[in-house]
This record gives structure tokens, sequence and C-alpha cells, in this order.
């Protein structure tokens, strides 16, 4: 299988690292905006593709008003690894509900020339030794992967109940029955047992308000609604980009050849637009890059996965082994490293970071092992690190000018670390043209035009590679009203901050589990990992209520309060003031309470994980309280005590590894 093939074997050259803290703080401080978060709007009805769905259309059926044992909100990897392990745990009523047409979450919605992951494919595609699937790529396209998540419906019985084109409206609790009630906007109104609830961090696209956008008399979208239509092309067109070389891709998709008279225009330089670059860059008759921070890119060195070599890999239980290996050789050590460097499987990107840290990590003596000594040598390594990314800059792109523009100046987990293989060559193209706005962002829009510093570009299409909105409350994000035990609001409980056990169980809210990022462990580049490992959390759970005759599941009020507090003493250097601004740092505001206790578990992933693992395998559910239907006396288990003398002890402990954690949503 292809590796990494940037160059970690140069000596690093010497750095005047004052004058790179001048720099990148200059390069923040002009980013810093009065208006933080609320620079970004929800999209409205002028762009294409909102309403409805540009996939598949809308069947109509018939309202469902039955009952299922266990219910999922969500119809992403989330919902599709919940329903997997509900199924392996002898659930037979399973229902996932969807806004998309089919199974795939952010997978569906995103069909945009060049999306594929992140991580790797054998790490990131979830459930592959389960289902038998080998993916074909290192880094598997956006078509491959969204047929992943079909398969792992069709391999799991999951469609059977499943209600697609489909919003819930309201979940309701039933005290006198233990149940949920859950309504939605196709007449629907079912009960379940157990609910869960999985939104996403990318569920809900965002552009900048930029004066004028409404304005403007051309074609505009947004990426997670790419409008063939408009462009050309079909679904096949994610892959006419990111494999291989420029010259020689894995696989050529369909052009976009609707666009080749067409003066297109792309906002957003970060992960997604690093990927539709180089597409629209072939297909597009003049592209516009309009850049307000260059993305760090790196080498990805993508390519066909070999079968015979994967048939090596792939004995009884492979994936679990190579998530294990990705996530401890991702995450750098809570202490002083080993003396020697761990295996690495995945090989990639994500794991160099890691090796850089630990490499340098060794270099501190353990007597000296303190934050401080330890943050130092981190700064270092990283100012090393960021000035080769810099340097491979000038390497490919042969503008001088150009290259000035697109070199970042700031710490590399201050955004997103982005590898590609094309996106620096496509501004070597005579029809790109990049757009630097030097951190100011677009000014405004014409009716015919995007302006920059009052010049301005006149273009036909406008394509929004802006992201979603992800600093905003999680209940405010799943779109529905939750009411628990008692009539309250889950609107309500959150008021002053999200409050839960291992960011999944919620105090006044039975039988419901939520899966997102805060409070747990999902801060990484491996999410679906965390999604699967909460879906076993949940089956446990689920299993261990029914097994015990209950009706009710519960965490109580004193195990959540002890866990929000570790998370608040123990809270991780996540958000970096120095850091220019973006959604890793809360747009430069500082942290209220709020968002504070969205921070991760102290200790990291590994930690968590295998902690979670300890906790649903023991069967004793420490924190949680068992009630039989409409019967008072929570049955809270012995080990419940145990439980807060663990998170104490954890809130407690300094964790010097998070200097330098890497990945996040």
């Amino acid at each position: 299988m292809p590796t990494d093939s940037s160059d970690q074997t140069a000596p690093p050259a010497e750095l005047d690292t004052e004058a790179l803290q001048r720099r990148y703080r200059a390069e923040r401080d002009k980013r810093l905006r009065p208006d933080g978060m609320s620079q970004y709007m929800r999209l409205t009805a002028r762009f294409a593709g909102l309403d409805g769905d540009p996939y598949l259309p809308v069947r109509d059926r018939e309202p469902v008003t039955d009952h299922v044992t266990f219910a999922f909100i969500g119809g992403g990897f989330a919902g599709l690894t919940a329903g997997a392990r509900a199924r392996e745990a002898g659930v037979e009523d399973i229902r996932i509900v969807e806004q998309g047409g089919d199974f795939g979450g952010v997978w569906y919605w995103n069909r945009y020339p060049g999306v594929m992951c992140d991580s790797t494919s054998l790490v990131y595609m979830p459930l592959l030794d389960e289902t038998g699937y080998i993916p074909t790529e290192k880094y598997a396209h956006g078509p491959e992967i969204l047929e992943h998540a079909r398969r792992i419906g069709r391999h799991y019985d999951l469609y059977d109940k499943a209600l697609f084109h489909t919003r819930v409206t309201a979940l309701d609790w039933d005290e006198n029955a233990s149940l949920w009630t859950v309504t939605t906007d196709r007449g629907d109104r079912f009960t379940a047992n157990f609910v869960g609830i999985g939104p996403g961090p990318l569920n809900i696209p965002k552009v900048p308000r930029i004066p004028g956008i409404d304005t403007f008399a051309g074609h505009m979208f947004h990426t997670s609604r790419w409008d063939f239509a408009y462009t050309g092309g079909d679904d096949s067109s994610a892959y006419r980009s990111g494999s291989g070389t420029e010259d020689s891709p894995v696989t050529a998709g369909a052009p976009l050849d609707k666009l080749n008279d067409k003066r297109v225009a792309v906002i957003g330089t970060g992960a997604t637009g690093v990927q539709i670059v180089p597409s629209l860059a072939k297909d597009a008759g003049e592209l516009f890059v309009f850049q307000r921070t260059p993305s760090g890119v790196d080498v990805r060195a993508n390519g066909p996965i070999d079968p015979e070599e994967f048939a090596r890999i792939a004995t009884p239980g492979w994936q679990k082994r190579w998530l294990d290996n990705f996530l401890e050789a991702v995450i750098p050590p809570f202490g002083p490293p080993g003396p020697d460097e761990p295996e690495d499987y995945v090989n990639d990107g994500w794991t160099e970071i890691a090796k850089r840290a630990r490499a340098n990590l060794r270099q501190v003596p353990p007597e000296e092992f303190t934050p401080e000594r330890v943050g130092a040598v981190m700064t270092e390594a990283d100012f090393h690190k960021m000035d080769q990314i810099r340097a491979r800059v000038d390497a490919v792109v042969d503008d001088p000018e150009t290259a000035e523009q697109l070199k970042p100046w700031y710490r590399q987990f201050c955004k997103r670390p982005c590898f590609h293989d094309e996106y620096l060559q496509s501004f070597n193209r005579p029809n790109v043209h990049l757009v630097d706005t030097d951190g100011k962002g677009v000014e405004r829009f014409t009716e015919h035009a995007v302006v920059v510093d009052g010049t301005k570009y006149e273009v036909d299409c406008v394509i929004f590679a802006s992201g979603f909105e992800y600093g905003s409350p999680l209940h405010e994000r799943m779109g529905y009203p939750v009411t628990g035990r008692g009539g309250q609001k889950l609107a309500e409980a959150w008021a002053d901050g999200m409050r839960s056990l291992h960011g999944m169980f919620v105090h006044g809210f039975p039988n419901m589990f939520v899966v997102q990022n805060p409070q747990g462990a999902y801060f990484g580049p491996n999410m679906t990992q965390g999604w699967d490992e909460a879906a076993k959390s949940m089956a446990a759970v689920v299993g261990g209520t029914l097994s015990r005759g209950q009706a009710e599941v519960e965490v109580t009020e004193e195990a959540q309060n002890a866990w929000c507090d570790m998370l608040l003493q123990g809270h991780p250097h996540v958000y970096d003031v120095e850091c220019t601004p973006g959604y890793y740092n809360n747009e430069g505001e500082p942290l209220g309470l709020a968002q504070r206790l969205e921070g991760p578990y102290p200790l990291g992933p590994v930690a968590f994980f295998r902690m979670a693992e300890e906790w649903w395998k023991s069967g004793e559910f420490e924190g949680l309280a068992f009630r039989r239907a409409r019967q008072g006396g929570d049955d809270v288990d012995s080990g419940s005590r145990q439980l807060l003398r663990e998170i104490r002890e954890v809130a407690e402990m300094d964790p010097l590894h998070t200097q330098a954690l890497p990945g996040s949503p």
C-alpha cells in the first residue's frame, strides 16, 4: 500500500523562533473579528439545492404509528454503528430516522468533486471486518464511502424499519409508559423504549455573512448540495481528483463539462476547498479561489490498496487491531515516550505528526518532563514542521507571489491539517487565480461580481466551501425539542452548557443516548471510531436494562455533576488563543462556561475508550440508575461511589500530552 512520501529525514534548518512567533501573532491579529462566530449564517432559500433532496425524489408513504425497541435519529455512521451493535446485542426492533434519502449522513449530502476521507480507509470506514469489504484506495472517495454505508444497512437489516426523507419534530418522554414518543414531519408518531441521537458535527451548512449576498444574480450553491445540473458531471465526479498523481489518477470520474465556459468562484480554502479546487481547475473556464487563511497542505500519497497485501492483514479482528494501533500512534503519550518507536500499521500524515512529537519528547530528560518543558519542545518541533510545509509550497507552486500567499503562518493544529497531492499544483494552471484577502475575507457582492479590497471579480457562479455550523449549542443544531422527565426541555437542562456522563447519558432524560463530540473522546482525526465505541456502550446499556427486567436507565445527578466538574478542572489546551481564528478556537473569542464544558476527556481518546470499555464490559454501569416502570426508588449500583472517586482522580492529573493533541472535528 502507498506510504507518505514526504521527506521527514532532512535535518531541520535553523529558525528564528522569535520572528516566527511575531509573524504568527500578526497573522492572527489581522483575522480577529468582533462578530466571532456570528460572522456565519445558515443557508437560506437563496442557495440552489437547499430545499428538498437533489439526489433522490421524496416518495409518498403512510404515517407510521407503531412501536420499536430502539430508535436512532440520524442515518450517518453514528446511527449505522448504533444499529449494527444493537443488532449484534440481540435487539430486533430497530428504527433509524434520517432526513436524507438513504443512509450515509454527511456522505449522503457531500458529493462534491474530489470528496474523500482524511483518515485512511482501513480505519475510517467502520465495520469493514464485519462486512468483509476491502476498500479500493488508501483514502476512499465519497461514492465508495456512501456505498459502504448502504452495505452496513443491508448487512444488519437496518433498511426494514428505516424512515428516510423524514425529519423528527419532537421527542417526548412518557413517564407513565416509560417510553419515548417520536413525532416527525411526515405525520409519524411512534414509540420506542430507547432513543439515540446522532446529529453529527457536519449537518448544518453555513456561509459567511457577506454584504450583498442576496443581490448576486449568478448561480450560487454550497458544496454539501452540489448542483450537477449546473456544473455537469455526476456522483462519479468525486473521482476527478485526489488519487495518485495529477497525470495518473487511480480513477477518472465524469468531468464538470458545463463549466468549460464559466467563471467560477470558490469561497473557502479549508479541507473542502482543498478537495474541490483540483477538479474545478481542470474543468472551469476560469477559477477564482478566494482565500482568507491558507491551509497547511502536506503530502497525501493516495493510491490503490493491494488485495494480496490486504489479505495478509485481514485475519479475524484485524480492524480493531488497526484502530487501536492508529489511535495509539496518533495520540502523544501521557508522560515520557519509550525509547523505541511503536509499529505503525497506517503510516500516513497523521501518524507522521505523532512520530515527530515522540521523537522530540525523547529529547526531554524524565526529570525535566514538566508542562513548560514539554510545551517548549513541542513548539520548536511545530515550527520546523510548518517550515517544511511552507517549503513544499515553494517547491510546488511556480509563481513566487502566489506561493507566498499560500503559506500558512500558524501552528499546525490551529487549523485542521490537510493532505493532498493536487491542490497546490492547481495554482500552476493559467486559468486558476488565487485571490488572497489578507485575512479580511470577501468584502461584498455586487450583481455580477465578488469584491475584495475594492476590486471586482466578475463571475458566473459562486461555490461556498465554507463548512458547517459547529460552535452552536447541540440542542439547537438538533432542530427539534426534546422533553424529558417532569416536562423538562433539553434546552433548559443545558441552558448553561451541556451536562452529561461520558458525553452520552443525560440526567432527567431516561433511556436516551447522545452521540456527539464533547465530553468524551471524539476530538481526533478519526471520528468513526468514536461513534463505534459509543455504539458498543449504547448496546450494552440497552441489553443491561432489558436483562435486569427494568424499564428505565438514567445517569444519576451526582455522577453527571462529578463528570462535568472533572472536565472543567482538567480541561486540556484544545483552544489556543494564540492561534489564527477558526472553529478550533471559537474564532478567537474567550471561552465561557458552555464552551469549557464542551472539552474532551482530559487524558485523551486512548484512555477514554479503555475506561469506557471496562465500564460497560463490567456490567455494573457505575453512575447509572435502573428503575421499573412507574415505581420509585432508584436501583443505583454500589459501584457508583467508585466511579466518582475515579472521576476526581482524573481531574487531579496533569494532562501533559494535550500540549500536542492532534486532530479535531
